[in-house]
């Protein structure tokens, strides 16, 4: 009986403690959320429906380090606790409640430990295996070939032009229709429809119908659309450096300036080879934008305008034209009268414009002097763009600093054959002035200076004509 009496005491003190333990960790769940005055944020992970989460273990702890354990609940509200009633009220707590919080608070920091040592592990370690899979090469890589897939993809969807000069664009689906303008050969326009043998298109400011047995579309474009485009860099920044291997720490060939557009005659990783001046060099694509040019349709309405420009600026520059020529003859003859032998003057060759041929000899006359990055002067010394924006500047005329721009100026003409005296030929960051007889005159190189030199010495990319 006594044995079972003590069995039955010690059953009773065991819920005692469990009891004592239980409310322990309620009420010091209170006080950390009482002490801390917020809400939880985050997530709480639960080891029981009973026990106190890692979070408020955590809490807690924070809480007994910044702060004492008793709040003013803990005392009577008429009067004010001092340091000894704080001393007495701790020592007042449960020597078992202590125990078990502390006991309690020792488990959850040996499991919090190894969640805080192993989550930031994993991470650096899916953070270092993503830099190794991804970098930046690959990367940049996986961008050019989407890109490269999208253009050809694009290229399906155009209308390119294969005849000997050019095909009307049509108001209608019929030889019947009012003519709206030109798609010349190699021409390119955006197909829409197809109507009995018909290809409805947009090119340029002209929407219309083209016939279909003078075009191509579909896969058959895309092969052509990469022969008869134009891959151009942009430079998108002030100056950028063209270099003799593609590599940052390759010898610089040349300067290109901002916004100037390079010819690409093969895309690396990372770079593109471009064509210079100084000749075939590396650039960095990182510091432009690549794009695929194509010639558009040229409208009725557009036709009229240029030709009608073209006459009026002709007949307006004729006066300067025949005023340059009488001062340059009146130089000649005045230094002839005075002993001095009078330079010998440059003929232009082919047919043309008279003022075309005066733009020609004029800028001849400076052969020999040198060429300066960013230059304008004649004399002293220009850049291929500069010198001809200074040689058109003296017949009334203002062009652009820059090749690339040169290629937008005044009106078209149809190749290199077709080229005349005075006109600018553009090639791949570089620009002159066509002279006759296959030949241009152009601030060339540092090396160099302005010379004369065979037009086709270089891919040429437009030839454009002012007067």
């Amino acid at each position: 009986m006594q044995i079972k009496n003590v069995r039955k005491a010690g059953r009773v003190t065991a819920c005692a403690i469990s009891a004592a333990l239980l409310f322990s960790n309620i009420n010091m769940d209170v006080i950390a959320k009482e002490a801390s005055g917020l809400p939880s944020a985050g997530i709480d992970y639960f080891l029981s429906s009973n026990a106190t989460s890692v979070k408020n273990l955590k809490d807690e702890e924070d809480t007994q380090e910044t702060t004492t354990p008793v709040t003013d609940s803990d005392f009577d509200s008429n009067s004010e606790p001092d340091s000894d009633a704080e001393e007495e009220a701790a020592a007042s707590v449960s020597p078992t409640a202590t125990a078990a919080a502390s006991a309690t608070a020792t488990a959850a920091a040996v499991m919090a430990s190894p969640m805080k040592e192993l989550i930031p592990e994993k991470e650096e370690k899916v953070i270092e295996e993503t830099v190794e899979a991804s970098t930046t090469k690959t990367i940049n890589q996986m961008e050019r070939e989407l890109e490269n897939k999208r253009e050809e993809k694009s290229f399906r969807s155009l209308v390119i032009a294969k005849v000997n000069d050019y095909v009307n664009v049509r108001s209608i689906p019929s030889e019947e229709g009012e003519i709206l303008g030109k798609l010349y050969d190699k021409s390119v326009g955006e197909f829409i429809s197809e109507d009995n043998g018909w290809y409805e298109i947009e090119s340029g400011s002209v929407t219309g119908y083209v016939k279909a047995e003078y075009c191509v579309t579909g896969d058959d474009a895309v092969d052509l659309a990469k022969k008869v485009g134009t891959r151009i860099a942009t430079v998108t920044t002030t100056t950028l450096k063209v270099r003799e291997e593609p590599g940052l720490d390759a010898t610089v060939l040349g300067l290109i300036p901002i916004d100037d557009q390079l010819l690409v005659t093969e895309e690396l990783d990372g770079w593109v080879k471009v064509n210079i001046e100084e000749g075939d060099g590396y650039i960095s694509t990182d510091y432009v934008t690549l794009s695929t040019e194509f010639v558009k349709a040229e409208s009725k309405a557009e036709e009229e305008a240029r030709l009608a420009k073209e006459a009026a600026e002709r007949k307006a520059a004729q006066e300067a034209a025949a005023r340059a020529e009488r001062e340059r003859r009146a130089k000649s003859s005045s230094s002839s009268s005075a002993g001095q032998e009078a330079p010998e003057p440059v003929y232009v060759a082919g047919s043309g414009s008279e003022l075309g041929k005066s733009v020609a000899n004029y800028a001849c006359q400076f052969v020999g002097n040198p060429y300066v990055y960013g230059g304008t002067s004649l004399t002293n010394g220009a850049d291929c763009s500069g010198f001809v924006m200074s040689v058109y500047k003296n017949f009334g005329v203002s062009l652009p600093h820059s090749s690339a721009a040169d290629r937008s100026v005044g009106a078209a003409v149809n190749g290199l054959e077709n080229a005349q005296p005075g006109d600018i030929v553009c090639y791949s960051g570089h620009v002159g002035i066509y002279v006759g007889n296959g030949q241009i005159v152009h601030a060339s190189t540092s090396k160099t200076g302005i010379i004369v030199s065979n037009a086709n010495y270089r891919s040429v990319l437009s030839v454009r004509r002012i007067f």
